[in-house]
């Protein structure tokens, strides 16, 4: 028996859903990290003839962006936990004020799912009986161990994630000639975003193809303008 259970909770840790979390905010943190940075450095590079600038903005760039993105994931994140707290403290009430209206709530999301009337009924009450607010809260809020909010990891996987993504971009405007580094900085990003799109694809169980069109095909958009201002104002940098 012991063993069966092992080898059930083994086979729910290899899907992918438990990646979710972490996953979401490690990529949107590496993407960002690319783009910001890379950006950054394009549009300065574009109106620069020397290196300090260029260097000085993506390092500002590059850190300001981690503590922000480490800060706005962990703001956010803690947002959706506070309405989930919220929730299931109203749920807490509902069921002592008036716990056969939610027991029958409860039975009509279980027949919707297909059960008939007195099946869902029975599942209702036998689960009411075990656990009243973990089964509401699972099945009428949508709230379980998977989706719950988790915001010191969003926001470590996040800040984390950006710093590796910006440190790339960051090592092209110490070592690679100032001279066309725009060009540069553009083509090792586009590089640096494929390994990413192929990454999270794969971690994801996704399509690879597809994660590689839809980053980079952004992320150039994204490059492109900003080199665009950097060139429609030619400010003298440095």
């Amino acid at each position: 028996m012991a063993e069966e259970k092992e080898e059930l909770d083994n086979y729910l840790d290899n899907h992918y859903i438990h990646r979710s979390n972490w996953l979401r905010a490690a990529v949107l943190g590496a993407n960002d990290g690319i783009l910001s940075t890379a950006s950054i450095a394009i549009g300065v590079a574009a109106a620069s003839d020397v290196r300090d600038p260029v260097i000085l903005a993506t390092l500002a760039g590059l850190v300001a962006g981690a503590l922000s993105m480490a800060a706005g994931e962990y703001v956010s994140v803690s947002s959706q936990t506070d309405v989930e707290k919220a929730d299931i403290k109203r749920e807490k009430q509902e069921l002592i004020e008036m716990p056969e209206i939610e027991l029958q709530m409860l039975a009509k999301i279980y027949e919707k799912r297909g059960l008939k009337k007195e099946t869902a009924l029975t599942v209702a009450q036998e689960l009411t009986e075990h656990d009243a607010l973990g089964a509401h809260v699972r099945d009428e809020l949508g709230i379980n161990e998977i989706s719950q909010a988790k915001p010191l990891q969003a926001a470590f996987a996040s800040g984390a994630a950006f710093t590796v993504g910006g440190l790339l971009p960051f090592l092209v405007t110490l070592f690679l000639p100032l001279k066309s580094m725009e060009y540069s900085l553009y083509g090792f990003a586009l590089f640096f975003l494929i390994i990413l799109g192929a990454m999270s694809a794969k971690a994801g169980g996704s399509g690879i193809g597809i994660a590689i069109i839809r980053i980079t095909f952004w992320g150039t958009v994204a490059m492109g303008l900003t080199a665009l201002v950097g060139y429609l104002f030619n400010v003298s940098v440095g």
